[in-house]
């Protein structure tokens, strides 16, 4: 989800909240106003207000932070960490033969294969393999996903 999005869900949540602790607040108030017969100096009544400040201050903040979130913050984009196209069009220029065995045999394989497989076709022992793909995601140009007892071996999208 956006930012805009999730700061909104924050402020509904909160408004909705708001309402919960008013009720709450109000059902409190009227319980203990029935109960102590000793008026303002009853402690029951200090709890009461101490109580009121803590919930109503905590429903600002969440209100103040969902805000802030919604109309403040800049969306930020997951990718933007990643190394840029022309980039990695020169890292791949640059990528010993063992590399670029390994990413050829990924690009066979639409951009995606599993990390046995890539032992297999590679012909190389599953040690330098794993380096390989250490070095590799190293340098961004792939992603590996835990499947069971093995990894699948996904290419970025720039050199499918």
């Amino acid at each position: 989800m956006k930012n805009r999005q999730v700061g909104l869900l924050i402020v509904g949540i909160a408004v909705l909240l708001f309402f919960i602790v008013l009720s709450f607040n109000s059902a409190l108030e009227t319980i203990v106003n029935t109960t102590c017969d000793h008026g303002t100096s009853c402690p029951m009544q200090v709890t009461l207000k101490t109580q009121e400040k803590i919930s109503y201050g905590l429903m600002g903040l969440l209100l103040l932070f969902g805000s802030f979130m919604a109309f403040f913050m800049k969306e930020g984009d997951v990718r933007n960490t990643r190394l840029s196209h022309v980039k990695k069009k020169k890292l791949i220029s640059g990528l010993n033969e063992e590399e670029k065995k390994i990413v050829d045999l990924i690009q066979l394989k639409e951009g995606s294969i599993y990390q046995s497989d890539l032992i297999k076709e590679s012909g190389m022992n599953k040690v330098k393999v794993s380096r390989i793909l250490d070095r590799l995601e190293g340098k961004g140009l792939i992603d590996r996903k835990r499947r069971g007892m093995t990894n699948i071996v996904i290419l970025d999208s720039v050199f499918l």
